[in-house]
Parts: structure tokens; C-alpha cells; sequence
């Protein structure tokens, strides 16, 4: 497991090779966890990697490009 490391909006996007539009849909519908302060995004990666292992997203037609690992 890597050691925590937050990753802003843009980086979760990039990361995930998804758009910031899938991402928000996630966080609301799917539980992604996101943790917010002000207008800002953080992202914790072993959160993310977990939350990806362990759950399918039902609606992917935003992530065009979305594989599950």
C-alpha cells in the first residue's frame, strides 16, 4: 500500500483517466470518498484505490474510458 498522498481534482482525474464531471457524479451518487474544504477537493489515494477494488458504478456513461481494476 502506498503511504498517503492527496491528490487535488485534477490529479483523481488524470489518475483515474476520467473527467472532473464523472468525478462529482461519484462523489454525490456512487459514495466516492472526497473530502472538501471551501471550494477544494482532496483526495486521499489509498481511499480512492480501495473505493475502486471494492465498488462498481452503476451509471459509467460519463466514464467512457472507465475500467474496473
Amino acid at each position: 500500500m502506498q503511504e498517503n498522498k492527496w491528490l487535488s481534482m485534477k490529479e483523481v482525474c488524470e489518475y483515474l483517466h476520467i473527467s472532473r464531471d464523472t468525478v462529482m457524479n461519484w462523489i454525490k451518487k456512487e459514495g466516492m470518498p472526497a473530502h472538501q474544504k471551501g471550494r477544494l477537493w482532496r483526495f486521499d489515494i489509498n481511499e480512492v484505490d480501495e473505493w475502486m477494488k471494492n465498488n462498481e458504478v452503476e451509471n459509467t456513461s460519463d466514464a467512457d474510458s472507465y475500467i474496473k481494476p
